[in-house]
């Protein structure tokens, strides 16, 4: 277990099972949670016409996760610092990544509901877990504002610009989040994982795309 799952297991325990899978053994090297059950999958509820269905869940398990505990869990990493990646393209590109990180950089310096964060929200990192409910799996530790958690699940499944913007005004509307600053954290977010990309020599383009259409409607 590397550094980054050793932490994303603390977390794990930390929240309890609560919107969360349970925990029943860990060591320094392997954590052992309960077993997915059920057989719905959001990424087919998605695809299958009820993306709204799948976005409500994805919420209504964010919502959970950020729930306030008695002190955070250790290790964590702060936005701040996950953003180093963005800078680094930032200096490389005058384009699309020194537009996020300029909006990146704003959203830092004053951050909103600051929570312990998921950090990988997507709609494969939520499962059926049959009369649990839906719990999520694999966080990566993180704290900073919560809006960061809802960012990326417009990345995943690939979004069409129709979709986009369906799922903004339903994630807007079901987490009480301001509209423009959701797509603040959209292109943000969308431009680092962009840059990620590109470090490990895979094209950035679907991530830039996202970027690109989160930026289009904050100038709309």
């Amino acid at each position: 277990m590397d550094v980054e799952e050793r932490r994303g297991s603390f977390l794990m325990s930390w929240w309890a099972g609560n919107g969360a899978a349970r925990v029943i053994a860990r060591t320094d090297d392997a954590v052992l949670l309960e077993r997915a059950t059920g057989k719905r999958s959001l990424t087919e509820l998605s695809r299958c016409g009820q993306d709204d269905q799948a976005t409500q869940i994805i919420c209504e398990t964010i919502a959970r996760l950020h729930q306030s505990h008695a002190g955070p869990p250790p290790e964590l990493i702060s936005l701040e610092r996950w953003f180093d990646g963005l800078r680094a393209a930032a200096t490389r590109d005058n384009g699309i990544f020194a537009r996020s990180a300029t909006m990146a950089e704003s959203l830092l310096s004053e951050p909103l509901d600051t929570t312990v964060l998921h950090g990988d929200i997507h709609h494969g990192n939520i499962l059926d877990f049959g009369q649990r409910g839906w719990l999520a799996i694999d966080p990566k530790g993180l704290i900073g504002e919560r809006y960061f958690d809802y960012a990326n699940l417009f990345c995943n499944p690939d979004t069409a610009p129709s979709h986009f913007k369906r799922r903004l005004d339903v994630v807007a509307a079901a987490a009480i989040l301001d509209r423009t600053r959701l797509l603040q954290w959209i292109a943000s977010w969308a431009a680092l994982s962009a840059a990620w990309f590109l470090e490990e020599g895979m094209s950035p383009q679907s991530r830039i795309t996202i970027a690109e259409m989160a930026l289009e409607e904050l100038a709309d």
